[in-house]
């Protein structure tokens, strides 16, 4: 390494090596040659060489024989000196190791005689450790059944403030009772889980005390809801909360509740009948005079307005109190109802009865119907007494129809308004068919007095008075039939029974009347009592169509008579009667019977002549003087008419009578061309000139 200033001289020849080597020591293991092998096999790329060449180079080394030989002696006795060095170290640290075994030994002799100590130490407080844990475990179940006792006494036992609250008088019914009253309500119904356990001895004792306290409670709301009915104000708009939450709560025990409505109806009814009196005569029921109340009666001497004033104030009493009792039960009609399905759940005569049976559901409103039907029977008990002195002394037929009307509008609206099982619609209905008998018993005293005057037919054939008194009657009947409340399905069979009392008798009079008179003047007579009766029902045609179709049937019937008496008129009046009368049978068509016209005596020329003079003498005033057949009759539209379809019937007839001449006259034309030098008949129709069209013309 000559950088390093190591030098390796290679020896000479002559002196490292005496000749050339002969192949045999070549052959033979040389310690030179093999460090020479082994230097060169060495690969200077291996780190630990070249490590231990600058180990070299940092000693300073120089490469000479010397110091190659003092090399391995170098190292040598430093590595001499490390191992003194590292042994006197050790010397040191197993002087400590020695000095840390007796630190041990005494650390060990210590704990085994503090272990000694704590063996016996825990020898002596073993049964007092053993107590103090017993007594622990005693403690925390201790502190739990506290816990558990405490939270039963809170959920299924009452305070003595709670009890108190509950069950005494003295205390008010305000929101901690119904609180008291739904925990002890919870209770009860808890104490069902604790009837799953082998010993049901306390939940059948607690349930026994709650319901003997819930009893108590139950008792006590009663009589509170009693007393607030007494002074219960309905016309109060803001009535008591209190009240309404007492009466759904006591809805749970049925019996209670019903005695309390029974209560509060009889109070109600007591009101009602004390303020209808006092309506009636300005006067209270203890005879204290009120200035500031218009008496009803003053309008006793007007029947229909003193009914009216009555049956109102009843309707507007009603409708007060329902509206008053809908905010006290209706507001919370679920509720109320709930509270009842409850209760009659829970009723012992429920249990007992048959399971297939249950109990009816609550209906609110009918039980408020019923209510109000209650509250309002005192007023109806003075009122249908009132009404019915009312109809009794009535003497006039249409104020007993107008009665009856009235009646029947107030029982359609309380039914409206109660239902239709409500004693006042009772009432209603009673007193409505016994102003009807009164309305009919009058109707009927009427037409006796009228029997009379069914013998005297007018001169002018006109509707008899008592008729059109009848109508004028009947017309006001109707009008106040029109602003009644029927539907309009039953109007006209509603209607019917009124008509046969009020219409009927005065018709069949007239029809008897026109017995008694010849015709025509008894159809113009009956003609003009039927107009009458149709112009008066055909403004009212909703409820009298069917009457009105029959009267115009009659009508029809009677004109047709009178057609007939007019067509008779006409044949008779013109002499042509046994002319038409002998060729009505006879027609032009067949030849047989043209030729048998003039072989008959009503064509020979004397009556043939004579009948033409007796036309032309009457058709000059012929529609004159039949119109002046019906002249009595008073519509004039009508008896031109049934002359117009008379004088038709007539010119038919002429016209088939001049038909049959004309053939006959051709025949005979023709039979005469046959005989040559015959005798010349005379034309029957020059001696009967008269043509369809003329008279047509002169009859129209």
């Amino acid at each position: 390494m000559a950088s390093n200033g190591l030098t390796v001289p290679v020896p000479g020849r002559d002196e490292a090596s005496p000749g050339p080597l002969s192949p045999g020591l070549g052959r033979t293991s040389n310690p030179l040659s093999s460090k020479v092998t082994s230097v060169l096999s060495t690969s200077y790329a291996d780190s630990e060489f070249r490590e231990s060449l600058a180990l070299l180079d940092e000693r300073g080394i120089s490469n000479t024989a010397e110091a190659r030989r003092r090399l391995r002696l170098d190292v040598q006795k430093e590595v001499i000196d490390s191992n003194g060095k590292i042994i006197t170290e050790f010397g040191r640290v197993a002087e400590q190791l020695r000095r840390i075994g007796t630190t041990i030994d005494k650390l060990n002799k210590s704990y085994q005689e503090m272990r000694g100590h704590v063996a016996a130490a825990h020898e002596s407080t073993s049964s007092v450790l053993e107590e103090a844990s017993s007594l622990m475990t005693q403690r925390r179940n201790i502190e739990t059944k506290q816990q558990v006792l405490k939270a039963f006494r809170e959920h299924f036992v009452l305070s003595e403030d709670e009890v108190a609250s509950l069950t005494l008088t003295a205390e008010p019914v305000d929101d901690r009772f119904f609180a008291v009253l739904s925990k002890a309500k919870r209770i009860r119904k808890d104490c069902e889980f604790l009837l799953g356990f082998e010993s049901q001895t306390l939940g059948l004792e607690i349930m026994d005390q709650t319901s003997k306290h819930l009893n108590q409670a139950f008792q006590k709301l009663y009589r509170w809801v009693q007393k607030e009915f007494k002074t219960l104000n309905l016309e109060n708009p803001q009535i008591n909360s209190s009240v309404r939450r007492a009466i759904r709560v006591l809805a749970e025990r049925p019996s209670l509740f019903q005695n309390c409505l029974d209560f509060f109806a009889e109070a109600r009814e007591q009101i009602l009948s004390d303020a209808f009196y006092l309506a009636l005569t300005g006067t209270s029921a203890s005879g204290a005079k009120d200035n500031s109340v218009k008496p009803i009666e003053l309008v006793a001497h007007d029947p229909l307005r003193y009914a009216g004033d009555m049956l109102a104030w009843t309707h507007s009493a009603a409708v007060s109190e329902r509206e008053a009792l809908e905010i006290l039960f209706i507001s919370d009609g679920n509720e109320i109802a709930k509270g009842i399905q409850e209760g009659r759940e829970n009723e012992l005569w429920l249990l007992m009865a048959d399971e297939t049976d249950g109990p009816p559901e609550f209906d609110a409103v009918k039980a408020l119907n019923e209510l109000v039907d209650r509250d309002v029977s005192g007023a109806a008990r003075i009122l249908r007494q009132r009404v019915e002195q009312v109809i009794q002394t009535n003497e006039e037929t249409i104020l007993a129809y107008k009665l009856a009307n009235l009646l029947g509008f107030y029982r359609v609206t309380f039914s409206k308004l109660l239902g239709d099982d409500s004693v006042l619609l009772q009432s209603m209905s009673n007193l409505e068919s016994e102003a009807l008998r009164q309305f009919r018993s009058l109707m009927r005293d009427h037409i006796t007095t009228l029997e009379g005057e069914f013998q005297h037919t007018p001169s002018d054939l006109g509707p008899p008075e008592f008729l059109q008194d009848s109508l004028k009657q009947l017309t006001a009947i109707m009008k106040t039939y029109e602003t009644s409340l029927a539907s309009d399905g039953d109007r006209e069979a509603d209607f019917e029974p009124i008509l046969a009392e009020s219409f009927d008798p005065f018709l069949a009079g007239c029809e008897n009347m026109s017995k008694n008179i010849s015709a025509p003047r008894n159809s113009i007579f009956l003609i003009n009592c039927l107009l009458a009766a149709q112009s008066t029902l055909e403004p009212f045609q909703s409820f009298t169509q069917t009457r009105v179709s029959r009267l115009q049937s009659a009508i029809d019937e009677h004109s047709a008579k009178l057609v007939e008496s007019q067509y008779a008129f006409f044949r008779s009046e013109s002499a042509l009667e046994p002319l038409f009368t002998a060729l009505a049978p006879l027609s032009d068509a067949r030849k047989g019977d043209v030729a048998q016209v003039a072989k008959l005596d009503a064509v020979q020329p004397e009556a043939l002549a004579r009948a033409a003079q007796g036309l032309d003498d009457f058709l000059p005033s012929a529609v004159m003087d039949a119109m002046e057949n019906v002249k009595h009759l008073q519509d004039a539209g009508l008896a031109r008419e049934i002359t117009e379809e008379a004088a038709e019937r007539f010119c038919v007839d002429f016209e088939h009578v001049e038909e049959l001449l004309v053939a006959a006259d051709e025949l005979a034309e023709e039979e005469q061309e046959k005989k040559v030098g015959g005798e010349n008949l005379p034309s029957l129709r020059a001696l009967f000139p008269r043509t369809t069209g003329e008279i047509r013309v002169l009859l129209s």
